[in-house]
């Protein structure tokens, strides 16, 4: 039973490599200076060392927005990122794995009554905007000094071909285990607290159950990469900006390095010893940092190369995603609890408080305690009934009042979003037909030659 409900990280596993391989290879791929499939096979391998060696460091970030302690929710709060990834993906959007997985834990957060850390919230969200601009700075300065290498040093032009097509091939894996590291927390971090496997001893190394999930992720992750990432390559590596490979070479290093600094535990530990304000983390968004480096080449080389149509519908994206996710699990937990019965979450300690029964003014008042309850015991209170009629001193949870219109306010945001989105994508199909006709009108009865016109 317990693989059913893990089938779902293993199917946001695989939405994930379908759609962030296009950060790691996608501009290599889209300057055609790498193919797709020795790209799929080298991210593959490198994305599962990540995920298994160094990605327990986002993991308990995520789980101090909200640790989903119970499988069934696990299983819902991981299923529902994967529908608006994939969805996503099939639109050829590259949207952000880490958005949809902490929107998900937002509506589990609001289903259950618990509380949104909200210092962590703001810290993952502070570092999903840092990413971007880590992005652009990182490929502004690896862009100028390979620039400033390229002029002091002359290469052969065959070679300088071949050294670019090596470098493009160890950066991207370089990318695929920092992938691996700083994301396989959204795949598989939900199913931490609720999910422990027994130590694995392999006789080299030793794995952890949390390991063992993490690997689970990253087999799911490559099968993704292999199966369905081309599309989303394709949209990032050609449709933002041309790339030439040099280009190629510095965006994917500069990603790289923004996910692997933001995942590594020596290095946050290293900043604390030394006095420096710990590095956070978190599982940044792939997508964001990649077409941050790619804003920053952009702005050095000047923006007139840009497509900001196609930046528009990827941020469109990245807006829609968490809405999209915190709505969808939110009423697939209220499904999955109420017509299959199943918990999705573990009572917590302490947090049964009495409850309140006033029978008249002359009759005493009955409280009962869950432990109470299991020993039959009860405690008689005299209480006067002018004071309340039925209260439930359980907890302080939010209002259902309040409840309801934030889940409203987030379907309206998400249908607004999704409307726009497909009045847009209309827009453009009816331009091309009219264009398409126009074009065929002019050959067939102007006479005029139309491949200016293209």
């Amino acid at each position: 039973m317990i693989w059913f409900f893990l089938s779902s990280g293993i199917f946001l596993g695989w939405s994930l490599g379908a759609n962030d391989a296009a950060n790691v290879f996608g501009s290599a791929v889209g300057s055609r200076m790498v193919k797709f499939r020795l790209a799929a096979l080298v991210a593959s391998i490198f994305v599962i060392l990540g995920a298994t060696f160094q990605g327990s460091g986002g993991s308990e970030t995520l789980g101090k927005l909200g640790s989903v302690d119970a499988i069934a929710g696990s299983f819902t709060v991981a299923f529902s990122a994967a529908i608006t990834v994939f969805w996503m993906t099939r639109l050829k959007i590259p949207v952000s794995t880490s958005q949809a997985i902490v929107g998900g834990i937002v509506g589990w957060n609001l289903y259950t009554g618990r509380t949104t850390n909200a210092q962590t919230l703001i810290e993952i969200v502070t570092t999903w905007g840092s990413g971007i601009l880590l992005g652009a700075v990182f490929a502004i300065l690896l862009f100028m000094l390979l620039r400033f290498l390229l002029n002091r040093v002359s290469i052969h032009l065959l070679w300088r071909d071949a050294w670019l097509r090596f470098l493009l091939l160890v950066i991207g894996a370089f990318g695929a285990y920092s992938l691996g590291a700083n994301n396989i927390a959204n795949v598989m971090g939900v199913f931490v607290s609720a999910v422990h496997f027994p130590e694995l001893d392999l006789g080299l190394f030793t794995l952890s159950g949390e390991q063992q999930l993490f690997f689970l992720g990253g087999l799911a992750i490559s099968l993704g990469i292999i199966t369905y990432s081309k599309k989303v390559m394709q949209t990032v590596g050609e449709n933002i900006m041309p790339l030439r490979g040099e280009t190629a070479m510095v965006v994917v290093l500069a990603q790289a390095l923004v996910l692997f600094v933001l995942s590594s535990q020596h290095l946050s530990d290293a900043f604390q010893a030394i006095g420096l304000p710990r590095i956070p983390l978190v599982p940044v968004s792939s997508s964001q940092v990649i077409i941050g480096a790619i804003l920053g080449i952009g702005l050095l080389k000047g923006v007139q190369n840009m497509r900001f149509n196609i930046l528009g519908t990827i941020s469109l994206g990245w807006l829609a995603t968490p809405l999209i996710t915190g709505v969808i699990a939110f009423f697939s937990l209220f499904f999955v609890s109420n017509v299959f019965k199943l918990e999705v979450q573990q009572p917590q300690a302490g947090t049964e408080k009495p409850v309140v029964l006033v029978l008249s003014d002359s009759l005493p008042v009955l409280l009962k305690t869950a432990d109470s309850v299991m020993h039959n015991d009860s405690i008689l209170l005299d209480l006067p009934a002018s004071k309340v009629d039925v209260e439930n001193t359980g907890n302080n949870s939010i209002p259902i009042v309040v409840l309801f219109m934030v889940i409203g306010i987030l379907v309206l945001m998400a249908s607004a979003i999704t409307f726009l989105f497909i009045r847009q994508k209309s827009i453009n199909h009816n331009l091309m037909e009219i264009k398409a006709q126009l074009n065929e009108w002019m050959e067939n009865e102007g006479g005029i030659n139309t491949k200016r016109f293209q």
